[in-house]
């Protein structure tokens, strides 16, 4: 068998005689120990690197006996003098949307947050009790995350919370009651988080039905536009101000790429289009109605809340990965039987989402759609301005109607 070829001559390999440091300030320099100087510039390839955050989880910068800086991995339960942060430095920024795709569809969430410590961090994740919502959760809970799972069922987010702390016994995990068929569910969420006076880092918008044969949820809204989009952007709005408060801090929507799909235009967009009564209802058309509404949503919202250090993307999660999503179509089962062995895992899966909620390449950035943890451009009708706009006072207007109702 051949050798692998190893490319000795890479730009960002150090050359003999360099050696890799980090600055107080996270800037990384590089020192020839032959002419005794020092430099920011990579010395091949003339680019300059920083660190950000926290040191890895399980971490600590010490002083030993000698004066000299030392890092201590109490998990692995060894000592290095190399700053363990080095190995994810990163090339510095010119502008904050100047990133380049470092992870694509074969990538897990665990990888995407490796080396990362998301200690005193909070999230909300909805529909956090199974499928990539509960993988999601269990990432961020691995790294150090306060995670609150968000869920109508109860019983089964108690039993993911235990299979999480039977592997990760620190994670720090909440369960709070949440029904997005129902707003005041949605309402009584917010105003129990907001007395807990916790912070709010990130709010991964992961929930969503699927294949619903026609219903009505108690708001007199169709169940797959409400618990779609309409309650989400209600439990938005009024968590704002906690994620503002938090900043910087992120909004994360879970999208697909079923939002091209949509037929949703200015010409049609109107109350009847985004909640159809039982003849003109369609549950797939339905679907890809609600996925587009969160891609135009998400470019809103961002539009509204990046001066306050609040940044909103929206994605796709993967292709025909089998989830609980699919319990109520048995045509999708089908589906995902016979391409099963083309599909994600669950893991690859809630990569794209953590990517979103947690990577540093995407500090200062919102407002755009993502697939395979890269950026690209979602549907001509996703990136349509007055179109989001003309959504968002559609909801704004079927959200007050909805709740005038209830008094």
């Amino acid at each position: 068998m051949a050798a692998p070829i190893v490319d000795t001559d890479s730009e960002d390999e150090i050359p003999p005689g360099w050696e890799e440091r980090v600055s107080a300030q996270g800037q990384v320099y590089y020192a020839n120990h032959e002419t005794k100087a020092t430099q920011w510039e990579h010395p091949r390839s003339g680019k300059r690197k920083q660190i950000k955050g926290d040191l890895p989880y399980g971490w600590e910068k010490q002083i030993n006996d000698e004066g000299v800086i030392v890092f201590v991995d109490h998990i692995n339960r060894k000592t290095t003098y190399t700053d363990p942060r080095l190995a994810f430095a990163e090339d510095e920024k010119k502008t904050p949307m100047d990133f380049k795709q470092k992870f694509d569809g074969n990538s897990t969430a665990i990888q995407v947050l490796q080396g990362r410590d998301l200690s005193g961090k909070y999230a909300i994740v909805t529909g956090a009790n199974s499928g990539i919502g509960y993988e999601t959760a269990r990432t961020l809970a691995y790294f150090g995350a306060t995670v609150i799972l968000a869920c109508r069922n109860l019983e089964a987010a108690n039993k993911c919370v235990k299979v999480i702390l039977e592997e990760r016994p620190s994670a720090k995990l909440e369960v709070m009651h949440l029904d997005l068929a129902s707003l005041k569910s949605v309402r009584m969420f917010a105003e129990e988080y907001r007395s807990k006076k916790w912070p709010l880092h990130m709010l991964i918008l992961n929930a969503g039905v699927f294949g619903l044969a026609y219903t009505k949820t108690e708001d007199d809204l169709e169940m797959t536009f409400q618990v779609n989009h309409l309650a989400q952007f209600y439990l938005t709005k009024l968590l704002w101000e906690v994620l503002a408060a938090s900043s910087p801090s992120r909004v994360v929507i879970v999208s697909s790429e079923s939002h091209r799909f949509s037929d949703i235009s200015l010409h049609n967009i109107s109350e009847d289009k985004l909640s159809p009564g039982r003849n003109k209802y369609k549950d797939l058309q339905s679907y890809n109605d609600s996925k587009l509404c969160n891609v135009l949503f998400s470019l809103h919202l961002n539009k509204l809340l990046s001066d306050k250090g609040v940044h909103c993307n929206s994605l796709h999660p993967g292709s025909v990965m089998y989830t609980s999503l699919s319990r109520n179509w048995f045509l999708y089962k089908l589906i995902f039987l016979l391409a099963r062995p083309f599909t994600k895992s669950l893991q690859q899966g809630a990569a794209t989402s953590i990517f979103c909620a947690a990577s540093s390449q995407l500090d200062g950035v919102g407002g755009l759609y993502f697939n395979n943890c890269c950026r690209c451009e979602p549907s001509k009708a996703g990136h349509d301005e007055e179109l989001a706009l003309r959504l968002w006072n559609l909801s704004e207007k079927m959200l007050q109607t909805a709740l005038d109702r209830e008094k």
